[in-house]
């Protein structure tokens, strides 16, 4: 049987930071693919190194951060090919800026949304608007490359997208980032966050996402801030492969 070293055959996670949210604290993190032809797939940037207070909400208590990993695994930031962007809230665009030899794959109405000037994404705009960076904008559901795949999912911004990602030996792996934060909110009656931005949209974006786990025997689901979860789950410099 032939290989088709072109598709994934790791998967890292990488926690970059938590904040001390109960009952099981809330993780920042983001993702790297690698494919058997060597093509490095950074997803999300995570953090920035300077996160700014917000009144009421707790403090940040920092790990190493996504340059920081990476080096745990001997990148450094121009050895990344692909950045994946799902959305540019600052906890997932913090050092974009710093992967300009990538080239940056988003949806096209986020990207419009925030290049207009929408105050969501301003406070990251340094990072994710840096004048060196090369974007590549798409329009809903795309298969990146073989065994990885764009899923477009609306409801916590507009033009956010999730990740499936097919693994030789654990299978398929879907991670929801922020369209599903919790395993207690992947259920069609869910409630939103509140940073979510349109209710309808996150509904039909998680039964999306549900359809898709038992239509392609999704063996393993990632969500983007569950820290029970990602307590038991490999993270650099273990990996899913």
């Amino acid at each position: 049987m032939t290989i088709n070293t072109t598709t994934p055959q790791r998967l890292y996670l990488m926690q970059v930071a938590s904040a001390a949210v109960p009952p099981h604290g809330l993780p920042f993190v983001c993702y790297l693919v690698q494919t058997g032809d060597g093509k490095n797939i950074l997803i999300d940037s995570g953090l920035p190194t300077e996160v700014p207070t917000r009144p009421g909400f707790p403090a940040v208590e920092h790990d190493k951060d996504v340059i920081e990993q990476l080096a745990l695994l001997g990148l450094k930031p121009g050895d990344i090919d692909i950045l994946v962007c799902t959305h540019f809230d600052l906890d997932h665009a913090g050092h974009h800026d710093a992967f300009t030899n990538a080239e940056l794959i988003v949806q096209r109405p986020h990207y419009e949304l925030a290049r207009g000037g929408h105050q969501r994404f301003a406070i990251s705009r340094p990072q994710w608007d840096h004048p060196e960076l090369r974007y590549r904008l798409i329009d809903g559901d795309s298969e990146l490359l073989p065994g990885l795949e764009l899923i477009e999912t609306s409801g916590h911004a507009p033009g956010h997208q999730s990740v499936l990602v097919r693994l030789p030996e654990t299978g398929p792996v879907l991670l929801t980032i922020d369209a599903v934060p919790r395993q207690e909110a992947f259920t069609p009656d869910r409630t939103p966050g509140p940073f979510d931005d349109n209710l309808e949209q996150l509904k039909a974006s998680t039964r999306k996402l549900l359809d898709l786990v038992e239509h392609e025997r999704v063996s393993l689901v990632v969500f983007g801030h569950d820290g029970a979860q990602w307590q038991t789950l490999k993270k650099v410099p273990e990996y899913y492969s």
